[in-house]
């Protein structure tokens, strides 16, 4: 009469293990788990996730300290919220990073780091999400770099409410986004350092109720005026750099041209003014091919403000649907 009973407690034991295999420091997916996620929940501390080309349609949440996710490559690792899933990948734990891969329709973020301290997102795509294509809220010691972002309906990347940050944007380039890049009650080593930030409705927008030892050097911001973008909810368009409530900042060696309403704005651009109507963040075009990750460590996470000179306005351009 006990059969059925030992069968089940077999059968439960079997299922979790088949949950949550030992498949040791490096994962390969699909080949050895099926999803990203399922590989995620597999993994130890520390261990590496190398995705495979493909369309996952998933929502990929991190909770593991010291994951990798790297795809094979950047442009056909796609990540794909169909526009139902709200977000891409969401890390939830320090010391996580994200690489060479796409993660695109979601009704929110491409990449959410949430209250979580050094995170690395490099050389990824985020292209036709509906509010952030890359973004850290309450985010600590991190860096955002070589990445690529349009269509988001409020910013392409965002950076806030962190004091003090110690976070590193550089070498991106944002546009036909609502806006390029965005730091809101952003303070303390933060540093936005030779993106590229063009072809917007606003370019750059640095704005807090107090919000300070900032450093903005080495960007292009240029053009921001594209109609084919989708419209923020408070309308601003044509601004390259807006900068509001920020004292004690740096800003030196940016090449802010072009922005019909104002290249450089101290305090908050009027609202008064006409702008296109844009378009649905679905309806953005696709983003030109990226650069892959090269092999070997990437640079250390440490800033170095003085070594971006004056940029030219050709800056990153091959990487660049709207050109200036």
């Amino acid at each position: 009469m006990r059969l059925p009973y030992v069968l089940a407690a077999t059968l439960l034991v079997a299922g979790c293990a088949a949950a949550r295999p030992d498949l040791g420091p490096e994962i390969s997916v699909p080949a050895e788990a099926r999803t990203i996620q399922q590989a995620v929940d597999a993994a130890g501390e520390g261990a590496t996730i190398v995705v495979a080309p493909g369309v996952y349609e998933e929502t990929v949440h991190v909770k593991t300290r010291g994951l990798t996710i790297r795809g094979a490559r950047r442009g056909s690792v796609i990540i794909d919220g169909e526009t139902e899933r709200p977000n891409g990948i969401v890390v939830a734990a320090p010391e996580v990073s994200v690489q060479n891969l796409t993660v695109r329709n979601h009704t929110s973020n491409g990449v959410l780091i949430s209250a979580q301290r050094d995170f690395r997102v490099s050389y990824v795509t985020a292209s036709n999400n509906a509010l952030f294509g890359i973004h850290a809220f309450d985010a600590q010691r991190g860096v955002i770099e070589q990445s690529y972002t349009s269509g988001s309906a409020t910013a392409g990347i965002y950076v806030g409410h962190c004091r003090p940050c110690d976070v590193v944007v550089r070498g991106n380039v944002s546009e036909r986004n609502a806006v390029g890049y965005e730091g809101a009650n952003a303070s303390g080593g933060m540093f936005v350092l030779g993106n590229r930030f063009s072809g917007n409705r606003v370019g750059l927008l640095s704005s807090a109720e107090r919000q300070d030892q900032v450093t903005i050097a080495g960007n292009l911001i240029s053009d921001n005026d594209e109609a084919l973008s989708p419209v923020r909810a408070d309308g601003a368009f044509g601004v390259g750099m807006s900068i509001t409530s920020s004292p004690k900042n740096v800003v030196f060696r940016n090449l802010v041209v072009g922005n019909p309403r104002g290249d450089v704005v101290v305090g908050a651009p009027s609202k008064k003014s006409r702008a296109p109507r844009g378009i649905p963040f679905t309806q953005v075009a696709a983003p030109p091919v990226q650069p892959e990750m090269p092999g070997g460590p990437l640079p250390g996470s440490e800033p170095d403000a003085e070594a971006y000179a004056l940029p030219d306005e050709d800056l990153f351009d091959d990487r660049a649907a709207v050109r200036s």
